[in-house]
């Protein structure tokens, strides 16, 4: 279970890569990758197992300009379980 006091981070089968190319980021794991929006990268390259979720949906409401975060919690925290149920984040308490 993820809460705001979480600290996220990649499983290590788990990289975060920019696709030149594309000019997009890709998580990539075995034998397959996800590309990913602007948003999700912004969110997993925060994901080094330092932050909190809740420092993470700060600094993201910050960036894209939200006055109170609770949109942005909410779309953080969905992302970050999806992520987790399919073993690409790991977090510790």
């Amino acid at each position: 279970m993820i809460d705001a006091s979480s600290r996220p981070r990649l499983a290590a089968k788990a990289r975060l890569r920019f696709d030149r190319k594309s000019s997009r980021y890709m998580l990539l794991y075995p034998e397959r990758g996800l590309v990913l929006n602007p948003t999700a990268a912004d969110v997993l390259e925060r994901c080094t197992g330092e932050r909190t979720v809740g420092s993470i949906v700060d600094e993201l409401a910050q960036k894209y300009g939200h006055d109170t975060p609770v949109t942005v919690e909410r779309e953080v925290m969905a992302f970050l379980e999806t992520m987790a149920e399919r073993g690409l984040v790991q977090t510790t308490a």
